[in-house]
């Protein structure tokens, strides 16, 4: 997508093709800053203290860092892919990715590993462009749909969290048919949730939709209710880390207060995603791994003071628990937006 008035993807190989390069986006939107990631060790950081997030980007992220491992030692296959596989539990996307690249390099000699690895993990970035691509197609009709019927005004789209081209390798899941929507000409506003703890709205989709100029506001995580009460939200669109077998969603921590509040207001809600993040292994959202992080995301806020210095704050002397993801049950999801097209059911 656009960054600063150029088309870029989130994540890449360096020049000289021995590592990957990734936008740092803790620092976002005050900092624009790419790094280098040279080791498999230096991925699981990225992974583990999100300078780089979001279920696919997390994936190829992962990837580069596990061919990265094999560039140093042709026998650490299995040792580095436990190593980042435990950075984060919740995501499926990050297991999907590190048993492609396993699988692809297992049977072959030391010597080869390492090339066919770094291939394989460019394959999996260009899949995600194509398949978040194609999400956007399928979303597009939808919207154009949508849009049809109140043709007068432009579309309202509630968000939550982050599920744009920072958390993939291009696009974005809900925003892809956000972007291809825009730049069809259908008029949009999008109410952008906050998406505390981290403020991944706030900071990431926010940054997105400026830099692409698509309309949007943001807003406080408990104003979505109101919202869709008062008939200003259209449509609920959000992004998924992973989808399990009965189609219960596991996405960032509120989604479910969105789903609620949709069901109950009659607002379509939508998922989008890939195929690569459908857990068919695992039964139901009940079983899946709620990661638990650090309470300081919810006790303190980094950003500019008035002299533009970044400063982190305390908002609360209290403790605080910090569960990064909740359930969305599948009787809550009116559809789902694939690679593949539009259903009520995976």
């Amino acid at each position: 997508m656009r960054l600063e008035g150029v088309h870029q993807r989130s994540i890449g190989r360096t020049a000289d093709g021995k590592g990957a390069r990734i936008l740092d986006q803790r620092l976002l939107p005050w900092e624009v800053r790419w790094v280098e990631l040279r080791t498999a060790e230096e991925a699981a950081r990225a992974i583990r203290e999100m300078w780089t997030r979001g279920a696919p980007l997390i994936g190829a992220t992962a990837a580069y860092g596990l061919a990265m491992a094999l560039a140093g030692d042709p026998g650490a296959l299995d040792g580095a892919r436990a190593m980042l596989l435990a950075t984060r539990p919740t995501a499926v996307n990050l297991r999907w990715a590190l048993d492609q690249v396993a699988d692809a390099v297992r049977a072959l000699p030391p010597a080869e590993r390492a090339e066919v690895a770094f291939a394989r993990a460019d394959a999996i970035c260009d899949e995600d462009v194509a398949l978040n691509r194609a999400i956007g197609e399928h979303g597009l009709a939808l919207l154009r749909a949508l849009h049809a019927r109140n043709p007068h005004r432009p579309l309202n789209i509630l968000t939550h969290c982050n599920a744009g081209w920072l958390a993939t390798v291009d696009y974005g899941t809900a925003t892809a048919p956000i972007y291809l929507a825009y730049d069809a000409g259908i008029p949009l506003h999008i109410w952008v949730d906050e998406t505390r703890p981290r403020n991944q709205g706030a900071l990431l989709t926010a940054f997105e939709l400026a830099g692409h100029g698509v309309p949007h506001s943001l807003v406080a995580d408990n104003a979505g209710g109101l919202l869709m009460a008062r008939g200003q939200v259209d449509l609920v669109i959000v992004g998924t880390d992973r989808v399990t077998a009965n189609g219960d969603v596991c996405n960032k921590i509120g989604t479910y207060l969105k789903a609620l509040a949709a069901h109950d207001c009659g607002v379509p809600f939508y998922v989008a995603l890939p195929y690569t993040t459908i857990d068919r292994t695992m039964a139901s959202g009940a079983l899946v791994p709620i990661e638990e992080r650090d309470p300081d995301e919810l006790r303190l806020l980094t950003g500019p003071d008035a002299a533009g210095a970044i400063r982190t704050v305390s908002v609360t002397a209290s403790p605080a628990y910090n569960p990064a993801f909740d359930v969305t049950p599948a009787r809550l999801v009116t559809g789902y937006i694939t690679e593949e097209g539009v259903t009520a059911t995976l």
